[in-house]
């Protein structure tokens, strides 16, 4: 329900807007998370570019050929070698945003060692599925000019088995999850789940006050493996009310299908990547001197035009998980009727979370997935006067 996770305040009244001293300390970590963003952003496409450039990539594929002359072996070894260069000359980036920054605004109190030992898991699982991808999409480069179809469909099968299957071993991977126990507040969410007509397999508490104090709830999972995952900051900040909103918000991702709806549009947007990729990379091979589109010296300008396309169709993206998240606040408004706790729940989330509560509109419009809260708390008002 909220965005990425923001630094927290220390507790702030529920009802009332953010001081502007607040404001003001939202603005400037924002603004450092943006720059940082961009730092990141251009410095992979400099890498990539220096690599064309250079002749690093024909000597990185003339030395993996020497090693094994089996295709998928090379490719692995190639990408291997090109993402731990990457990896770690932009180590002190990924330090500052997601270690050195969020300490310095108080979001973030996990020990070095811990967020190290995150960090590595999740880059081994990234790693992992991005070396699945690749072999799966240059096997399809060498065997058909349709690659780009067969492609776009083998990652929607993949996002469909990684959402069945996050909730039950990814989740856990990053935190311990102990059921929610048999009280009042468990029963008075299941009963609002079968009331949105959403089977789920029960309630489960993250212990993310162990990493940061940020508070949120999600529904995750598909069919058999649908579950209520609530941050114990969330159970310890909010009351009943509250957290009854936020998860009625949630649930509304999937009484309106937003997750297949979410995988058909990315599907969408992979599709539409991929054949401007294979356009642009049979363009760019003729002037590069590749002797195919699927020649491994060619994987840096790959990645230039996936860097590339990804810049452009991010606005698309976040435009329509907007459009999203908006009829989701809706129908959490008209289900559970406390337009006061939706509200209160917002303004709580937003401090909590240091939320930049009204953002530039361009910057929303280009890069919040969420309408901003400043936003999303208007329309509240706005509902609430018009049913009074």
């Amino acid at each position: 329900m909220t965005h990425d996770p923001r630094p927290p305040l220390d507790a702030v009244s529920a009802s009332a807007p953010c001081p502007p001293g607040d404001a003001d300390r939202a603005r400037r970590y924002h603004r450092w998370q943006l720059w940082l963003s961009l730092a990141r952003f251009l410095l992979a496409a400099a890498y990539l570019l220096a690599l064309l450039v250079t002749g690093a990539a024909v000597w990185l594929r003339d030395a993996v050929a020497g090693i094994t002359p089996l295709w998928w072996n090379q490719l692995a070894l190639a990408l291997l070698a090109l993402w731990g260069v990457y990896r770690v000359g932009t180590l002190p980036l990924a330090w500052a945003s997601g270690f050195w920054l969020p300490r310095r605004f108080g979001l973030l109190h996990q020990p070095l060692p811990r967020w190290l030992w995150d960090l590595a898991k999740a880059t081994l699982i990234g790693t992992g599925l991005a070396l699945l991808t690749a072999e799966v999409l240059y096997g399809l480069l060498r065997a058909t000019p349709w690659w780009w179809l067969w492609g776009a469909a083998a990652m929607f099968v993949l996002q469909v088995l990684i959402a069945l299957v996050a909730p039950v071993w990814l989740v856990p991977l990053f935190y311990r999850l102990t059921p929610l126990g048999h009280g009042e507040l468990r029963q008075r969410l299941l009963r609002l789940a079968a009331a949105a007509r959403v089977p789920v397999v029960g309630v489960w508490v993250v212990d993310q006050s162990r990493k940061s104090r940020t508070a949120n709830a999600a529904v995750v999972g598909l069919v058999g493996t649908r579950r209520i995952l609530l941050f114990d900051t969330l159970l310890s900040e909010f009351t009943p009310e509250e957290v009854e909103v936020v998860l009625a918000h949630e649930l509304a991702h999937h009484v309106h299908r937003d997750v297949w709806r979410g995988l058909l549009v990315h599907a969408v947007l992979g599709l539409a990547t991929l054949w401007a990729a294979d356009r642009t990379l049979r363009a760019g091979i003729a002037i590069l001197g590749l002797s195919t589109p699927a020649d491994l010296a060619g994987l840096p300008l790959l990645g230039l035009i996936l860097l590339g396309i990804g810049g452009v169709s991010l606005p698309v993206g976040n435009g329509w998980s907007r459009r999203v998240e908006r009829e989701a606040d809706d129908f959490a408004l008209r289900m559970v009727a406390r337009p006061a706790a939706f509200i209160d729940a917002m303004e709580r989330l937003a401090a909590l979370n240091l939320a930049e509560r009204d953002p530039h509109p361009i910057k929303e419009f280009f890069l919040y997935s969420h309408p901003s809260i400043g936003r999303r708390v208007a329309r509240a008002a706005g509902m609430a006067h018009r049913t009074a």
